[in-house]
């Protein structure tokens, strides 16, 4: 971090420097101060923060040089020397063919389409002088036709040319209608920047979002484009951090460990759906990436664009208080019109595997228009409850507080929490009954019920089961948009970002299952939910609609999401914030402990509630009774949690500061596992 001239330790505890590791630090001075702040708001160690900056191959030793994929290709004349060799190795020859026919040379995942021993293959082929491998640029560059700048609305010129004029640090609120053309106005701020010659940082929340992003991107500018994310290998990554830090990527898209990157001449940073739970770290180093992009924008006096049609309310006060300057797109771009929303009473229906008959109507039109659907629910799985319906016993998991999950394409039951799966259990434990069957619907259930009631449809079922493989999403959001899919059925994957032309209908099936939740910010990520996976539909030419499926018709949050009026659902949800001096009115940190055994976590939160009642002699801070979790056991272990709450930010960071010196040196603190989560998301 820094050097000294002296050292306050005694002489002979202190080691001799073997040798010097690099010429010049990895890290920028601006950067190194951003994460040292951040190591202190967030209270967490600096050296872990550093290396949450840091590639893991950096962190590993490794030099800081970077490159593409290996590409095999074909070496030398074939002047007959190998011929009786080759022919007793049917690899080697296959290979080999492939290489000279493809005189561009095969990429290892090409290659693995060839032959499965093509490693053993190639590696004896380059023995001979026939094969050689060669680096491709770790950075491609698109070399296709290139997008034109699309004719801007007055409102988005507005807002672009309020950006591209901003000087020095301003934080922007981009808040804009589903479809309104939020995107264009980033890429507009962009070209501008990269015509003085300086780099764009973009953050976006989920890797689902990337893809037709960075296309989007890279068809529009000639400059390269570096991508970061989690769903890259190491040397990727690598390249990418590399690229923005020796400015060679004009560009940066990643997600919320972007936020650290290097750059050699930073000049915008844009925060696309800012509102999104994901740029909050859940575990480790829990920064709040949104926050600490504001932060790095004011430090290195460069403007950031906050972009939302759902603004988060805490950045909404900022924006209604004047810190913010607030950027308004009331209309979506290209003449379309906001879709028609129809709430659908439950309570009068009889749905056949989570589809009401009104919705199945809708779903038949669109196939006879040749038009595309988009269904949500936000829960994977065949069915989220396996259930003997002759005693009433459910399948639960054995670690955690927690049902298991029924997943037919596997034929396991799986807990969501903790990942343990069991073989399916077809005798109840209990009753020693047959009857055990699946009770609810998860996105496979769905998919099999689309399936039945129109075997001709082309079904695309996208949710974390179906993308592991690497490119899955990529190839299905291709297919999407090739027209080769009719109806998309999805989890939260597919609610913001992505831009579906035909799709023309949006069904919710479980609309109100974030109503049930005792988290004060449940009605806000339900309302944001719902109306950015309605913004799914209509986005052409062609008018869309929006089906909720609703046990609840009646509750304020549906009645505002018919109307898409976002501004009086925030002005009732910011009114109870106030009442309850929960945020934006307030600041929070939580204390959490996990133990193997019951209790242990509990009693260390008891003495440290004892401690912070000493260090908050003035009543400046709110501290709540220790409590167990909302689910207390997960992962087989037993979690229990104190909330601490202040009406200002800087007597809770003193009390902080103070109460984690001692819980540091505390004997029960080391019996458990005890983390701080500074302005936390989630409350369980």
């Amino acid at each position: 971090m820094e050097t000294a001239a002296e050292s306050d330790l005694p002489y002979n505890r202190l080691k001799r420097a073997g040798t010097v590791l690099d010429a010049e630090p990895l890290l920028p001075p601006a950067l190194v101060k951003l994460l040292v702040w951040a190591a202190g708001y967030y209270h967490h160690p600096i050296g872990e923060a550093l290396h949450a900056a840091l590639p893991v191959l950096l962190r590993q030793g490794r030099s800081a040089t970077a490159h593409g994929e290996i590409v095999w290709r074909a070496a030398g004349e074939d002047d007959g020397r190998y011929a009786e060799r080759l022919k007793r190795a049917p690899a080697q020859r296959r290979v080999l063919a492939m290489l000279r026919e493809k005189t561009s040379g095969l990429r290892e995942s090409e290659l693995d389409a060839v032959s499965p021993r093509w490693r053993t293959a190639v590696n004896a082929l380059a023995a001979h002088g026939l094969v050689i491998a060669e680096h491709t640029d770790c950075l491609e560059t698109y070399a296709g036709p290139r997008d034109v700048p699309h004719i801007l609305s007055d409102a988005q010129r507005t807002a672009a040319e309020t950006i591209q004029a901003a000087s020095g640090f301003r934080c922007f609120l981009l808040h804009g209608v589903t479809g309104s053309g939020k995107t264009e106005i980033y890429l507009q701020a962009i070209d501008r920047l990269l015509a003085q010659g300086r780099q764009a940082l973009v953050l976006v929340p989920e890797i689902g979002l990337t893809p037709q992003l960075v296309a989007r991107f890279r068809r529009r500018f000639a400059a390269p484009i570096a991508v970061l994310h989690s769903g890259l290998n190491e040397q990727e990554r690598l390249c990418a951090w590399l690229s923005a830090r020796n400015h060679r990527a004009a560009v940066v898209i990643g997600t919320r460990s972007a936020v650290f990157a290097p750059f050699a001449d930073l000049g915008l940073i844009v925060v696309d759906e800012e509102h999104d739970g994901s740029y909050k770290q859940q575990e480790g180093f829990r920064y709040q990436a949104r926050d600490v992009a504001v932060m790095r924008a004011s430090r290195e006096g460069i403007p950031i664009v906050l972009g939302s049609a759902t603004p988060s309310l805490e950045t909404l006060r900022h924006a209604r208080d004047g810190a913010y300057v607030s950027l308004d797109l009331p209309d979506r771009a290209g003449g379309a019109g906001m879709p028609h929303v129809r709430l659908l009473d439950m309570r009068r229906l009889k749905p056949d595997q989570g589809l009401s008959p009104p919705l199945r109507e809708a779903l038949a039109e669109r196939l006879a228009r040749s038009e595309q659907s988009l269904l949500f629910l936000n829960r994977r799985g065949f069915a989220p409850v396996w259930m003997c319906h002759g005693c009433g016993w459910i399948a639960q998991c054995t670690r955690c507080d927690a049902r298991l999950t029924y997943h037919k394409r596997s034929g396991k039951l799986r807990c969501h929490h903790c990942d343990l799966e069991r073989p399916l259990i077809e005798q109840c434990p209990v009753c020693g009954g047959a009857e055990v069957h699946p009770l609810g619907e998860g996105t496979e259930r769905v998919e099999a019920a689309l399936s039945k009631y129109f075997p001709s449809a082309r079904i695309e079922r996208v949710d974390r089961d179906s993308t592991r493989r690497k490119g899955a999403l990529e190839e299905k959001l291709e297919r999407v948009h090739a027209g080769s899919a009719d109806i998309l059925i999805g989890t939260q994957m597919l609610t913001k970002g992505h831009d579906f032309p035909n799709v023309t209908l949006v069904g919710v099936l479980n609309a109100d299952q974030g109503l049930y939740s005792a988290d004060f910010r449940a009605g806000e990520r339900l309302f944001q939910q719902i109306l950015q996976v309605s913004g799914r539909a209509g986005r052409a030419d062609k008018p869309g609609e929006v089906v909720i499926q609703t046990w609840h018709p009646q509750h304020p949050i549906f009645g505002a999401l018919a109307r898409h009026d976002f501004d009086s659902f925030a002005n009732y949800e910011l009114a109870e914030r106030r009442d309850t001096r929960y945020p934006p009115y307030s600041f929070l940190a939580l204390l959490r402990a996990e133990a193997a055994k019951p209790g242990t976590a509990m009693a260390f939160l008891r003495e440290a509630a004892d401690a912070a009642r000493r260090f908050n002699r003035d009543g400046k801070l709110d501290l709540t009774e220790p409590a167990p979790a909302p689910m207390e056991r997960r992962g087989g272990r037993y979690r229990a949690q104190l909330l601490v709450q202040a009406a200002e930010r800087r007597p809770l960071h003193v009390f902080l500061d103070a109460w984690l010196a001692h819980l540091s040196e505390s004997k029960q603190g080391r019996r458990v596992r005890w983390s701080l989560d500074v302005d936390p998301l989630d409350l369980f």
